[in-house]
């Protein structure tokens, strides 16, 4: 049935507080009837957030195209280290400097959730649209998140991968992405990526929010 009432008066006598401040806090409610794994939440509970993401996009190689960016990121698959991501990027208008991405990927993070670096590889899908060049295939790499501030405060990724990599036309791509906390649910989202394919090299800078879920 849990603490009486009459104990928890008892309690704020004995340590001194407010009269009613046990009956109204439900973590020192959670602290008398067992002692939380604090450690273990720290480790393991996920240090960066789910999200939605959508960004204005600039195409400085594809003379300055603009474009559109929706995504998802680090959706969790139960409570495995293993998330779901999926983006489309493409420009605005139909033309000669035609610019499309879009792609699923699985990330697996090797290193206790709830650290400040994490690593994960990934494998999935991706369709590469440039001027020069198209590409589809399978997509493998890794990505390497720094999280300075917990629970989407702030965190900054690095992530290189490659598209149909056994192949003579593969690509490479490498994305550099930083996100910032402005409320309590939204960020501030920015990246850069380079796709580096034979004979071509492209760019792509991102601006936008993310909402967290």
């Amino acid at each position: 049935m849990g603490t009486a009432l009459a104990d928890y008066e008892q309690l704020d006598t004995e340590w001194e507080l407010a009269p009613g401040t046990v009956d109204s806090s439900p973590v020192l409610q959670e602290w008398l009837q067992s002692t939380p794994d604090v450690l273990d939440t720290i480790r393991n509970d996920p240090s960066f957030p789910s999200r939605v993401q959508l960004s204005y996009a600039l195409f400085p190689s594809s003379r300055d195209e603009r474009g559109l960016a929706i995504g998802v990121e680090d959706i969790f698959v139960g409570n495995l280290p293993l998330t779901v991501n999926a983006d489309y990027v493409a420009n605005f208008d139909g033309s000669d400097s035609d610019r499309e991405t879009y792609g699923a990927h699985l990330r697996y993070y090797v290193l206790p959730l709830g650290g400040y670096v994490n690593v994960a590889p990934l494998v999935g899908y991706r369709h590469v649209e440039a001027v020069d060049y198209r590409e589809s295939g399978v997509q493998v790499g890794f990505q390497v998140k720094v999280i300075p501030s917990r629970g989407g405060g702030a965190d900054f990724a690095y992530t290189q991968s490659w598209v149909s990599p056994t192949e003579d036309d593969g690509v490479m791509i490498t994305q550099l992405e930083f996100g910032y906390g402005l409320t309590e649910r939204l960020r501030l989202a920015t990246d850069v990526e380079w796709q580096f394919a034979p004979g071509a090299t492209d760019s792509r800078l991102g601006i936008g929010v993310e909402w967290m879920l």
